[in-house]
């Protein structure tokens, strides 16, 4: 069985091909390379090019017709250039979008996993699918209106659709074929290994949020993991989507509970074996007390639940870092 993945250049994209290969699905990968990495498809059938670009994917069909559903992670992600180029953003991850959901449609692909992002939901605790959306970022907007618009398109042409709905995916493949790319990663563990490698403390921004211990609460998710449930997803789909009136369903992926500031502080010291000096600040302006999302429905429908621990994210993360420069010829961002 073979299975299209756009964006499979990218950490997440690339990470799934690599689930995908070990559990016997041949992945196809469509990255026009503006953030993916050129090693990490290399061995794998690759197209370089645009997801709107319809002859280039009428031409993926052509060389392989046996491609039996699609898997969606081409998209902009980082929400400050969001803010900064909204027009842009919704040209690639809506506009373009939908181009490929037309492309998919002509050429008798009617099964479609969209990786989405939980950040259309509004902050709280065991977030369930059924939650009011409240996206707060240009980024986040265009996830929301990409997913309303596959619901539309589900419900009125021969499309099923699945969006897998996760926060912040971290770790590394643990065969460290691939990994995060950037070198300097926006979100806590990424800081926090920077500050441990640079000797530096860790800044807590807040610690009077109403959470377990005072510190925000975010949610973590191994990549390995995400992965997995995208293959779950592909194997699963006919009883996931089965058509009609259930031709569309959206499905949240994530740790369960949610990891603390203070708790992924405790986590990376348990893998390191050192303290890591910190330093407690204030909230910032535009913090939030965070989010974490109730996974039951995934566990029900794809048999799904995360197998891997915060501190095997953490290692794995780690691991990825030191090996990195092996892999990447070039510098990446």
């Amino acid at each position: 069985m073979k299975t299209l993945i756009t964006g499979g250049a990218g950490f997440i994209g690339s990470t799934i091909a690599s689930a995908c290969l070990d559990e016997g699905l041949k992945p196809v990968v469509l990255d026009n390379l503006a953030t993916g990495r050129p090693e990490f498809v290399e061995g794998r059938d690759f197209y370089r090019g645009d997801i709107g670009d319809g002859d280039l994917i009428d031409r993926i069909f052509t060389d392989h017709p046996d491609i039996e559903a699609a898997i969606g992670c081409a998209a902009l992600i980082v929400v400050p250039e969001s803010v900064a180029q909204p027009l842009r953003y919704y040209e690639a991850n809506v506009v373009k979008g939908l181009a490929l959901i037309g492309h998919l449609l002509r050429n008798g692909c009617h099964r479609f996993v969209f990786s989405s992002s939980a950040s259309i939901y509004a902050s709280g605790q065991g977030i369930t699918e059924t939650a009011p959306l409240k996206p707060l970022s240009p980024y986040a907007r265009t996830k929301a209106a990409f997913e309303n618009a596959l619901e539309d398109v589900a419900h009125g042409t021969e499309l099923r659709a699945v969006s897998l709905r996760y926060f912040n995916p971290i770790g590394a493949d643990p065969k460290l074929r691939t990994g995060l790319q950037s070198r300097k990663p926006s979100h806590a563990l990424g800081i926090m290994i920077d500050k441990y490698l640079a000797g530096e403390p860790f800044p807590v921004t807040g610690t009077d949020w109403p959470t377990r211990d005072g510190s925000g609460i975010r949610d973590y998710v191994h990549v390995w993991d995400l992965a997995r449930a995208h293959v779950a997803a592909v194997r699963r789909f006919d009883r996931v989507v089965p058509g009609g009136p259930d031709s569309y369903r959206a499905v949240n992926l994530g740790s369960g509970t949610g990891t603390t500031v203070l708790e992924l502080v405790k986590a990376f010291e348990e893998v390191t074996g050192a303290p890591l000096a910190t330093v407690l600040t204030d909230r910032r302006p535009g913090d939030v007390e965070g989010a974490y999302p109730d996974i039951g429905l995934a566990g029900r429908l794809l048999d799904w639940r995360p197998r891997l621990t915060l501190q095997q994210e953490i290692a794995d993360a780690l691991a990825w870092v030191e090996h990195r420069d092996s892999v990447l010829d070039v510098p990446g961002r």
